[in-house]
């Protein structure tokens, strides 16, 4: 179940952001997304503390990324990691190329 709703979610053309709102590397990766104007639909928040089925999410995170934690960001459907890789890619500017790529800028 967990799985399906995780994949359900990630979709080619939109940045997914699984958080945890008092993570503050979940907040991190928030702040560092509203920077960009996305295209309406294109950037989703998705709280996953209050689910049942978290652990099950956090154990799919671990089998498809390598990591348990939360923040995943998705571009597309590729994780690029949490909070601290999003601030990279942010400062380098391949965040900004990669949400070009995919579509989800105004």
């Amino acid at each position: 179940m967990a799985q399906e709703f995780v994949q359900a979610q990630i979709k080619g053309d939109k940045v997914v952001l699984f958080m945890k709102p008092t993570c503050s590397y979940c907040v991190m990766a928030k702040s560092v997304l509203s920077k960009y104007k996305f295209k309406p639909g294109h950037l989703e928040y998705i709280d996953i503390s209050s689910r049942s089925d978290m652990g099950g999410i956090q154990d799919y995170f671990l089998a498809l990324t390598g990591a348990r934690t939360v923040p995943r960001v998705f571009v597309g459907d590729k994780c690029v990691g949490g909070g601290s890789d999003v601030v990279e890619l942010h400062e380098s500017g391949q965040l900004e190329s990669m949400l070009q790529s995919i579509g989800a800028l105004q």
